[in-house]
Formats: structure tokens, sequence, C-alpha cells
């Protein structure tokens, strides 16, 4: 359906009519209707529905995004959206939405359904003949287990009935795009495609699997010049987390394609990244340190004023959200390390002690080896303006849109499997696209484990057996990914990839950073052991009351389960 009327715009101005701004604007839209239709300018009556949404961005910091007020947003986009599909449909960006998975159906599902609500709420392209003309998506299955990959296949099924065009690429359509290489194109992209074995042709690892997929991309953009391909991680949401006095929430208050395309559409740019809110990006591995700094100070208050007095933990502020505060090494990359530890932020409801808050928060301390953060969280909020691009240096592969010339930029060390691909990429696009590579503020929510078990479905890096949580896997993919990170920020100075250095300049760039890199692994693995020693002299004192109740069994356990797993992985060491 496409609307032709005003009845939203002028409702909401007359219902707001307490504002000089909006005053001003319901003056403007009445004289803008008292013409004859032929004498109607719709780009400035556009510019009104824009204006009224700028202001309603605005008031959501001083309300604390109220729904009313998210109701209204959305009602705007969508009136708006009627008008726009009328003056510029074919001049408008498609988006096709890439999401890579494996063995993670229901994080896939909610990632879906998500982006589903994301159109329904603000009905960017507009919906004719049962689906959403500019929005479609393509599963990415790099699934091992035949249940997960019947499971995606599906969910795919699911939102084709549901208005989204939805395409499953799984490994039978994957090996079909790759056969239509000639052994010529395919040889020199074996570090980009792997080793394509038919018979394990799976778990090929994210950057490998968003590599295979760039190979339809270009297929599909020979036949259209208006997409933008948005590749975003299955265990994220398009929406965003703010923080109110209320507590957390999760919100649809970024009409993300609307963006994108005013951005693509008014700037010579052919990468943009965003960012996450929610659990940080980042593995547990480099986040151990600031998280037993927070443990630390949660037992000392909670020691000191009683397992009875009423829970403390309802008062906590939001610290800034760009400072890399779960990073144990936030310096490394440019960033001041937060001074002092960041108090637990209790999500029970209702009246309670801080016995009852004790218990809930040793039932999150697990979930820190799939990539929680419990103490310290990232939020949206318009702050920052949504309208702004900055010059990036990092892609954030869960969360990067590209045009047809950024296919050029395929995940480079794809075969490797180490964390860190992201940055690497952004280093590498960064020293050939300058200005053409950018970042806005429009992160996506991240979820690292679904709700029902605490868990992540499927986590490469972490071996778990029974209550025993491995994570020496992890932390060498994130080990050797900051050594590769840093030494290819180093060459990029001195002109690769445009430049190839000399093969001795590599290697003594590569043994130079591995030293470094080495050296801070240690140097933090060293604090890291001290900080565990001083938690379990906390934890275990006989004298505190959570080792005085039989009740607290099963909380101090949870306790104990996670110092252990702590312990349980060790640095790299220098190989011989």
């Amino acid at each position: 359906m496409v609307s032709t009327s005003y009845k939203i715009l002028t409702r909401f101005l007359e219902t707001h009519n307490n504002n000089p701004a909006i005053n001003l604007l319901n003056k403007s839209l009445k004289k803008k209707l008292s013409l004859s239709p032929a004498q109607r300018r719709n780009d400035e009556i556009i510019s009104i529905y824009q204006a009224s949404i700028q202001n309603i961005e605005n008031d959501f910091l001083t309300s604390n995004y109220d729904d009313s007020l998210l109701d209204w947003y959305h009602l705007l986009f969508q009136e708006m959206e009627g008008h726009i599909a009328i003056m510029e449909r074919g001049s408008r960006h498609k988006f096709v939405v890439i999401i890579p998975v494996a063995d993670r159906p229901q994080h896939l599902k909610n990632c879906l359904n998500s982006l589903l609500v994301l159109c329904q709420s603000f009905h960017y392209g507009g919906f004719r003949n049962h689906k959403f003309e500019k929005v479609s998506v393509i599963i990415a299955d790099d699934s091992k287990h035949s249940n997960n990959i019947w499971d995606n296949r599906e969910i795919a099924h699911y939102f084709n009935n549901h208005g989204l065009e939805t395409l499953y690429f799984g490994q039978d359509e994957q090996l079909e795009q790759i056969d239509q290489l000639t052994n010529e194109k395919r040889r020199p992209l074996a570090g980009v495609l792997g080793s394509c074995d038919r018979l394990a042709f799976y778990h090929k690892g994210p950057s490998t699997m968003r590599n295979i997929v760039y190979l339809k991309l270009n297929e599909m953009s020979s036949h259209e010049e208006k997409l933008l391909f948005y590749f975003v991680d299955s265990d994220q949401e398009f929406r965003a987390r703010i923080h109110s006095d209320d507590g957390d929430k999760d919100v649809y208050a970024i009409n993300y394609f609307y963006e994108l395309n005013r951005i693509f559409s008014s700037h010579d740019i052919s990468v943009l990244t965003g960012k996450v809110v929610g659990d940080p990006p980042v593995s547990p591995a480099v986040m151990t340190g600031t998280f037993l700094d927070d443990i630390i100070a949660f037992l000392l208050l909670i020691r000191e004023s009683g397992a009875e007095h009423s829970c403390q933990f309802h008062q906590t502020t939001r610290r800034n959200a760009n400072e890399a505060a779960y990073h144990d090494m936030a310096n490394l990359f440019g960033f001041t390390p937060p001074s002092g530890t960041y108090r637990y932020n209790c999500t029970l409801d209702g009246k309670h002690d801080n016995c009852h808050c004790f218990t809930d928060f040793s039932g999150k301390l697990n979930q820190f080896f799939y990539g929680e953060h419990p103490t310290r969280k990232s939020y949206f909020s318009h702050e920052v303006d949504i309208h702004r691009i900055t010059p990036a240096r990092t892609v954030y592969t869960g969360n990067y849109i590209f045009n047809n010339s950024g296919l050029n930029h395929f995940i480079p060390f794809a075969n490797l499997k180490l964390r860190m691909a992201g940055p690497v990429l952004g280093r590498l696009i960064r020293s050939e696209l300058k200005d053409q590579f950018v970042s806005a503020n429009l992160p996506m929510l991240h979820n690292r484990t679904v709700e029902n078990t605490g868990q992540s479905e499927f986590r490469p890096g972490i071996e778990k057996k029974a209550d025993s949580i491995d994570l020496s896997g992890e932390f060498e993919r994130q080990f050797f990914g900051d050594i590769l990170l840093f030494a290819i920020e180093k060459l990029a100075e001195t002109g690769y990839p445009m430049q190839m250095p000399a093969k001795a300049s590599i290697v003594k760039t590569l043994r130079s950073t591995e030293e470094n890199i080495l050296q801070q692994y240690t140097e933090k693995r060293a604090e890291i052991l001290g900080k565990l020693e001083q938690l379990k002299t906390i934890f275990s004192n006989k004298d505190s009351w959570w080792n005085q109740s039989k009740a607290l069994e099963p909380a101090t356990e949870n306790f104990n389960l996670f110092i252990n797993n702590i312990g349980n992985y060790s640095p790299p060491h220098h190989p011989d």
C-alpha cells in the first residue's frame, strides 16, 4: 500500500504544539496543504516530516526513549515512506542483508525477527506484492550439523512467507558458485576462498564464508546498480540498547536503511561500518582483567554492607560507550584505559536484598566465557549524530555496508581463521580508499548468548566439557590476530598494500610485532593471575556471609566454577 495522506504528520504537529519549533512546522504544513495539488512541492513537505523526526530524536535524550515517542517515530516514517515511494522509487538503494551463520539457528531466527520488525516499523522502500521491495536477505550457511542446516532452511522459508525475500545459500549453492570459476581464476583465490574440501565443507570460518558470498554478490551486482550489501552477524539484531532510569531497554530507534540510503546517496563513499551495542565485540580472552576488577569490587562492597541490606546495585550510571572499557589492553588501540571499576547493574525487579543480587549475579559469571561482560556493556544514544560520518580505520565485520565498488575488498588472510579480521581489513581499506571508508553511529544490538541457555549456540575456540570451559583456542586466535593486525598497520604506513615491501622487511615487521605483543600479553596475564589470587582470597574467606549459608551453595559454586575456568588457559608461548 502506498500512502498519499498527511494524517499522521498533521496529528503529530497538532498534539505537540507546545513546542515552538513544532508550531512553526505546523503553520508551514497548513500553508503547503492549502495549495492545490499542482502547486504543492512534495520535497518541501518531506522536509517537514524530516524536521518532525529530528525533533523526536532530540526528545529521545530527555524522555528515555518513551514508548509513545517511539510510536510517533515509526508512524511518521511509515507515512513519509509512502510519499517518497511515489517521488523517487527507482533512485533509492536496494539492500541485500547477508547473514553468515554456523550452527546457530536460534540466533539466526532472532536476527531475522528483528529485521522483519524493523521493516514493519519503518517501511523503507515500501511493501508491495506481499514483500518489502527494497530489502532482501541471504543466509550464508556454514553449519556442520544436519539438524541445524534443516532449521536454517526452514527459517529462510518462514521469512520468505512473511515478506522478507530470503535466499538460502548453503553448501551446495556455495560449491556451485565456486565451480563457475575457471582454474586460472580459482588458484590465486586459494587464500581467500579456502581449500574447498567437499567432504568437510563447513565451519570454514566467518571470513572465508563472507568471501565466498562475495562471488554471489558480484553476480548480483551485474544485474542491478543501486545495490548496497549489508553484512551482519547472526548473533546481532536490528535494534539498539539504551540505558534509562528504568534499566536497559532494547528499542527500534534507528531506521538503518533510510539512514544508509541517505549517506550513500549524498557522499562519495564505498564502504561504511557501524559498531555494536550490548555485548562487546571482542573475545573474552582480552576482557578477563576488567571483569575481575569489577567482581572484586562487587564482593568487597556486598561483604561490607551485609546480606540483608537492600540491593545497592540499581543506582549505576551509564559510562562513556566509546572508551572500550571492557578491553584489557585498550591502550593498544589508542583508547585511554578507564579509571576505576564498573559497578554491576542488577537486573532483578522488585524489592530485594544483597543476598538475592549475589545469587543472580553468580548465574551470569560463566556467561562471560561465551563473550558477555556482565558489568561493562555499550549503549546507543542520539547524543552522537546518526546523520554524521567520520573517517574509519576498523571494519566491524558484523556491521558493514558497501556498494558495488566495495566488492574489490575481500577479507584478507581468511584461511588463517584468526580474530581481528575486521580491523585488518579496515587498515588495508583505509590505506587505499582514504575518505571513501567511513563510520557512522548506526550500531546493532549484540547478544553473545541465547536467553534460554545463557550460552552461545556455537562459538569456535571454546572447548566445553561438563562444567569445564577452556578458552585456549580462542586465546591463540586473538593473540595471533593481534600480531597480524599491528604488523599490517606498520606495513600500511609504508604504503602497503598499494606498494609491496621487500620480504625481509615483512619478516622483520612480523618478528618485532610478535615480540611486542607477546610481552604485553605476558605482562597482562601476570596481572590477571594476581587479580585471580586476590579474588580467591576474598571469596574463600570463611567469615564472609556467603560462605555461612547452605542456601547459597549453588551461588558459591557458580563463583568457584568461574574462578577455576579463568585458570584453565595460559598465554601463548614464543615458538622455538
